[in-house]
């Protein structure tokens, strides 16, 4: 039986190939197919590919709501402004007054409007932190605010002299107030001045 010369290539007698020799890509040995190693990932010409995936805007939100939770106070507030913190404190400035006039000339509870003047003072540095946020702050603020709080309490003053001239007072406003209240006022200008500074600072 003539032989025929071998010419390299695998038949389905010879599984493995010649001693020596390297497989082809892909073919089957002994233990499984051969690793194939994968080349770079190649992007087609008319691909568009994103600088960042879009989940990170979501995740930049979730560690911005994270961090306003952690601390309240460094959340900033996009309506902020110095006309706003202006405004809001001039509302309280002007219910203070109105509220010594009341209490002080139509209820005559004199003792309670060191209290008013208290409340009044805090309430209009409140105010300017809220309203204004850092678009007013340091001396500034506190400045805006003694200026409000001891206007407010000079506002009620003339409000209680103009109501004592309604029901029969002829003094003018200095004596009026003196002789009334005498140095229940100082003690209202002192209780507005000191919190308005410590709630504004």
């Amino acid at each position: 039986m003539p032989m025929r010369p071998y010419d390299g290539r695998v038949t389905d007698t010879d599984q493995t190939g010649a001693p020596g020799e390297p497989r082809e890509l892909g073919e089957l040995g002994p233990s499984g197919p051969a690793p194939v190693e994968a080349g770079p990932a190649t992007s087609s010409p008319g691909e568009r590919r994103l600088a960042h995936p879009p989940s990170d805007r979501y995740r930049e939100s979730e560690a911005a709501l994270a961090a306003a939770a952690a601390d309240p106070a460094d959340a900033v507030d996009p309506g902020a402004s110095v006309a706003r913190g202006v405004a809001v404190a001039m509302v309280v400035a002007i219910a203070g007054a109105a509220s010594i006039v009341y209490l002080g000339g139509v209820l005559l509870l004199t003792e309670v409007l060191v209290v008013i003047a208290g409340f009044t003072g805090g309430g209009v540095g409140l105010a300017l932190r809220w309203g204004s946020a850092e678009h007013l702050a340091g001396r500034r603020r506190v400045g805006a605010a003694l200026a409000l709080a001891l206007g407010a309490v000079a506002l009620g003053q003339l409000g209680l002299w103009q109501y004592g001239r309604s029901e029969g007072g002829v003094l003018g406003p200095i004596d009026y107030i003196g002789q009334v209240y005498g140095p229940l006022v100082l003690v209202e200008f002192a209780a507005a001045g000191v919190v308005a500074w410590l709630a504004a600072r």
